[in-house]
């Protein structure tokens, strides 16, 4: 005991004393960094081997690669979507429609006239003439609502219900699985 009474004594229990106090701070830190470390593992994952910086390099890689993926995939959508609307641009939209009698019998209004325009006022006039003992059906191109060669009154009046008719919308799809003809 005389040992620790003397000064070389109590620097030895002084030693002692702050050794163990740094041994408990060595534990408190090691539980401290293990939960960070598990707490690294559940954020980055299978990447729990590399540091926060590492991970964050690759994120932003993998952002960059997607990004490209979406503006690529974006513009040959729209790409597509043109050539769809040029497409859509000569789909017959308006129709006209006008029924006749043609020769002035008393057999009704057997003969039609019927126009198929697109939005550029393009497309096609149909007309059927009706006699009794004979039909004919004559086809005449329409360009910008005219006619390429000479129309009949009626068939300038089936033009003309077709340019003033509201465009036809296309119908709604049907949802995956329904039958479109079922009623």
């Amino acid at each position: 005991m005389d040992d620790l009474t003397s000064t070389a004594g109590a620097v030895a229990v002084a030693a002692a004393v702050v050794a163990l106090i740094a041994l408990v701070l060595a534990l408190v830190q090691w539980r401290a960094l293990r939960r960070v470390r598990q707490a690294q593992t559940q954020v980055l994952g299978d990447y729990g081997t590399q540091d926060l910086i590492s991970h964050a390099a690759h994120l932003h890689h993998e952002f960059e690669a997607l990004h490209a993926f979406i503006t690529d995939a974006a513009a040959r959508l729209d790409r597509r979507l043109d050539v769809a609307e040029e497409r859509l641009d000569g789909a017959v939209t308006r129709v006209g429609l006008l029924r006749y009698d043609a020769y002035n019998e008393m057999s009704g209004r057997q003969s039609t006239s019927i126009a198929l325009l697109d939005d550029r006022q393009c497309g096609v006039v149909l007309s059927s003439i009706h006699h009794r003992d004979q039909a004919r059906l004559y086809a005449k191109q329409v360009v910008s609502g005219q006619g390429e060669l000479q129309l009949s009154p009626e068939e300038e009046e089936a033009i003309r219900l077709a340019r003033s008719s509201t465009p036809q919308p296309a119908p709604e799809p049907a949802p995956p699985g329904e039958d479109p003809a079922a009623p």
